[in-house]
This record gives structure tokens, C-alpha cells and sequence, in this order.
């Protein structure tokens, strides 16, 4: 088969798209003829070595959808033919956060192609587990642009922040998987949506996600913005993925109460804290990672239905991934980036959902 891999850690230069060998599919695996990879900013963290995988040649990328062409034969949920997603998240199953349905916070709580074998080639081994079906009314490329950042935001902002009707949430970012995700579920909740990006024309795509308000946080400050949209109250919710560059910031726009939860650490992960601040205004602070699968079915229906959907920035063949990783790591575009294999985007038999909001 053909995939996309590294076998060193790098820059872009060291992403190939070549021959590999086929996939074994194990008693508990699934053979899925892979019709296109959605990328996150995780696979240039993976690629830099952040974590390493231990093995190389390394597959990367935990998003991906396509067709089932072969079952284990312990598999019960699919059988050839059927269209699916894939569900990243790998646990251990056994531990008490697993045994009481969150594998999130298991300890060994592991991502496909993060931590183990991704999905960018041409055919995935993957255990029925790490498998949701997809509608037959859903482009591949749609399908495989979602799991990851949707699944990531709804539980940031639905099971931790809860995030509620007519509450005022700022979200960072709001051009990236994440962010865009995010906008769309805390409008959908009703909330007064407060956005972030580095242009206006990012800005403006926020707006058609649902940003009630749009903050250029090249040319603004983004506190005095929604401070001063709120009679200096500030926001019930802040969704900071960003880290260093706007912790503090972040912390100093909440109101009293406010819950601020964040999933990652773009700019670095120690950032100064205003601790006075934390306890003086009874701050929340809260991790997220991932979600449950229930949380993962919740969110694609809505994605499945249209209420939510990923917005796609650009779709390339396999072959330009290094060009795909560039497009991430210098926050290019907005949205998500999806690969499908050269045959398919030689052959025109993908569909290019590009720029659908």
C-alpha cells in the first residue's frame, strides 16, 4: 500500500508518501480502505518528536474515513462495505476511569497516530472500537475532517465548562479545528460567542460558524474588547488552547466564577498565572482531553445531521502532506486540512467539500 510516513523526527522534509507493507488485521481489527485523513495539529507536534511514537517508520494521523474491505473474525459492529470514521482514542479498559465509562482520564490513554500506527495511507488496520459509522449522505472528506477536534471541543465546553444559554464565552483561535469547532457548539448552546483569529477574513468565517463578536488579536486587545462589550463583566466561559501568548490575559477576561478550560499549549506550555486573580474571582480551571464515546457519538450526530459542521480549508493528495503540515504549523487558511490518496485525487473521486460551513 502507499502511505504517508517519517522515519525520523523533523521538519517537513522528512514526511514521505511511498510503498509499505499491507496491514495485518488482527481477530478484533477491521481492513479500511482509507478515502481520506484529516490532520490536527497534533501530527506537527508527532512529527517534531513531541511525543515520539518508538517506531519507525511512523504512520501518522489520527483522523481518517473511509470503507470496511475485510473483518477479524471476532468483529460484530461492521462488515465489508460499511463507510465509517475513525475514533482515535486507545485505553487500557480495564482501569476505574475506564470501567466507569471515561477512558479520557485513563493513564494510558493513547491517540492513533500520536502514539501508535495513524491512518494516513491507504489501508488501516483498526480495532471495531475505534470505528463509528458514517451516513451515506456524508463525504468521506467530511467525515474525516470531524471526530477529533469536534469530539475535543463538545467536552471542553459540554462536560467540563458546561456551558450554558445566554452566557458569554470567548474562544481562542477560532480558526483552527479546535476553535471552529468550539464556536459552533457554544453557539449552538445559545451562548454569546466572543472569537479570536489573526485576520479578518478568518474573522469573518468565525461569524458564519456563529462568533457573535470578532476580535483581531493582531490588532486588538482582546480583555478590553470583551470587557468593554460587557459593561466590564468579562466571560462565563474562556476555551484557551493558545497557552503562554494568552494565559494571563485569558484569566484576567473571565468574570467572577468564570470557567476558563483549555486542551493544549500552542505557544508553550508555563505561562505566567495571576494567582490572585484565581482565587479573588473563584476561577474554575480546567484540563480537557479527548472525550468518551458517548461524548464522540453525541457531537457526530450533530455532525452527521448538519447543525455542526467541519470546515474544511484545503483537500490535497497524500503525496503533498508536507505541504499539508505547513499549512498547520503557520496557521494558514481556516479550519481543518484533509489528505486523500493520489489515485483518488488523480481520479477526481473524492468529494471536495472546501470552504463548506
Amino acid at each position: 500500500m502507499k502511505a504517508v510516513y517519517y522515519e525520523e523526527h523533523g521538519d517537513t522534509d522528512v514526511i514521505q508518501y511511498d510503498e509499505l507493507p499491507d496491514p495485518e488485521v488482527g481477530r478484533d481489527e477491521c481492513l479500511v480502505e482509507m478515502k481520506a485523513g484529516g490532520l490536527n495539529h497534533l501530527d506537527v507536534w508527532t512529527r517534531r518528536g513531541m511525543p515520539s511514537p518508538g517506531e519507525f517508520p511512523h504512520i501518522p494521523g489520527s483522523d481518517g474515513a473511509g470503507v470496511v474491505q475485510e473483518v477479524g473474525e471476532d468483529v460484530t459492529r461492521f462488515e465489508a462495505g460499511d463507510r465509517v470514521a475513525v475514533a482515535p482514542a486507545t485505553s487500557c479498559g480495564t482501569c476505574e476511569f475506564c470501567r466507569d465509562g471515561d477512558y479520557s482520564l485513563c493513564e494510558n490513554f493513547m491517540l492513533i497516530g500520536e502514539h501508535t500506527t495513524g491512518v494516513h495511507s491507504e489501508l488501516s488496520a483498526l480495532h471495531e472500537d475505534n470505528l463509528v459509522p458514517i451516513p451515506d449522505d456524508v463525504s468521506f472528506v467530511r467525515a474525516a475532517a470531524a471526530p477529533l477536534v469536534f469530539q475535543t471541543a463538545w467536552r471542553m465546553l459540554t462536560t467540563r465548562a458546561e456551558v450554558q444559554q445566554g452566557e458569554n464565552v470567548l474562544v481562542h483561535g477560532a480558526s483552527g479545528g479546535v476553535g471552529h469547532a468550539a464556536v459552533q457548539i457554544a453557539a449552538n448552546a445559545g451562548a454569546e460567542v466572543w472569537a479570536t483569529a489573526s485576520s479578518d477574513a478568518k474573522l469573518e468565517l468565525a461569524a458564519e460558524c456563529g462568533a457573535d463578536h470578532l476580535i483581531n488579536y493582531d490588532e486588538d486587545d482582546f480583555v478590553s474588547a470583551i470587557k468593554g462589550d460587557t459593561d466590564g463583566r468579562g466571560a462565563d466561559v474562556v476555551v484557551d488552547h493558545i497557552g503562554a501568548a494568552t494565559w494571563q490575559d485569558s484569566i484576567t477576561a473571565c468574570t467572577q466564577g468564570a470557567r476558563l478550560v483549555t486542551c493544549g499549549a500552542t505557544t508553550g506550555p508555563n505561562p505566567e498565572t495571576d494567582i490572585t486573580q484565581i482565587f479573588w474571582k473563584q476561577l474554575d480551571i480546567m484540563g480537557s482531553t479527548m472525550g468518551t464515546p458517548g461524548e464522540m457519538d453525541d457531537v457526530l450526530s450533530l455532525v452527521w445531521d448538519g447543525t455542526l459542521t467541519p470546515y474544511v480549508r484545503d483537500v490535497l493528495p497524500m503525496s503533498e502532506t508536507d505541504r499539508a503540515h505547513e499549512m498547520l504549523q503557520d496557521r494558514e487558511g481556516f479550519g481543518s486540512v484533509v489528505v486523500v490518496p493520489d489515485d483518488e485525487y488523480e481520479a477526481g473521486t473524492y468529494e471536495d467539500v472546501t470552504g463548506s460551513v
